[in-house]
């Protein structure tokens, strides 16, 4: 009987940033539907050094690292929404956590690593007894975003902002406090 894949998700180390970058740069390239590096360069170097997001406060790089010692996957967590980062009014969310920039590398995709990065995204929001979680997708997204739905997160579109030609969505999951 096969047994589930086992992740330990933890604070990534400053010497797996470059590496992480490269699989952001891989995983949303490769997306269809989504915008090519030549398309948005801004966004693309901020996925490649997505290491210095961490130098702001309350701003953590979590991966998911696989029982080979691999990277399979990452996401960044904000526990303040004013260093989210994004467009639109997000930033201006008060009590509120986030996280943007999600991404599984390929050969784990379809064994729960992006779901388990969520838990701990909002796990860490209860612990600092924030009332929600916000994040973002877009249409090439679909399975984030079905994913996102399923644990309870909802459309809002007052948190909808273009990032240049494209359109990104907005989502909350309210958070219950104990």
């Amino acid at each position: 009987m096969m047994r589930d894949p086992v992740f330990t998700i933890r604070n990534a180390q400053p010497e797996e940033f470059s590496e992480i970058g490269e699989l952001l740069v891989q995983v949303y390239s490769q997306l269809k539907g989504f915008p090519k590096p030549e398309n948005q360069p801004t966004y693309y170097n901020m996925l490649l050094n997505v290491g210095v997001l961490t130098s702001k406060p309350e701003t953590e790089l979590l991966v998911a690292i696989s029982e080979e010692k691999t990277i399979a996957g990452a996401v960044v967590y904000f526990g303040d929404m004013k260093y989210y980062g994004s467009g639109g009014s997000a930033t201006e969310e008060t009590r509120s956590s986030g996280f943007r920039l999600l991404g599984v590398n390929p050969a784990y995709r379809g064994r729960g690593v992006g779901k388990l990065l969520t838990l701990e995204c909002i796990r860490k929001a209860q612990a600092k007894r924030n009332s929600q979680v916000i994040i973002h997708t877009t249409d090439a997204m679909q399975t984030a975003w079905k994913m996102y739905e399923r644990l309870g997160f909802k459309r809002s579109k007052d948190l909808d902002f273009m990032q240049g030609d494209l359109p990104v969505f907005g989502f909350r999951l309210a958070l219950k406090l104990r």
